[in-house]
């Protein structure tokens, strides 16, 4: 029998646009959580369930649900396009993003995904 790990993590700490960034990320059986911080806790959690349906069926269909912290429009679009590629590669699983970050800028948001990236975990 395989001694495989029930729950693989992977962290990696990085400067990202002259800002200390802490990345985690950890498979579970059907959710993958990221956890992206820049101030050493987790911040806004907000979960990503890919959808069934829709028109397009090249594009994901993530439905975001703020779980904690400050809902607000600019939440729900930052999460989508930082970790829809996650869900995407991991055969569409859910993913738990929990969220702590000064800058939600575009230049933000793709440094970001590279360190990401770095922590691939599916």
């Amino acid at each position: 029998m395989e001694n495989k790990p029930l729950v693989v993590s992977k962290q990696k700490a990085e400067v990202v646009r002259g800002v200390p960034t802490q990345v985690v990320c950890t498979a579970f059986s059907s959710h993958i959580l990221v956890v992206v911080t820049q101030f050493g806790k987790m911040g806004t959690v907000v979960s990503l369930e890919p959808g069934r349906g829709g028109g397009d069926l090249s594009q994901p269909l993530l439905t975001t649900r703020v779980l904690l912290g400050p809902d607000e429009p600019l939440i729900h679009v930052f999460a989508k396009n930082l970790v829809a590629f996650v869900s995407q590669e991991a055969g569409n699983r859910a993913v738990l993003l929990a969220l702590a970050v000064k800058d939600k800028s575009m230049e933000e948001l793709k440094a970001l995904k590279d360190v990401i990236r770095v922590c691939q975990v599916w």
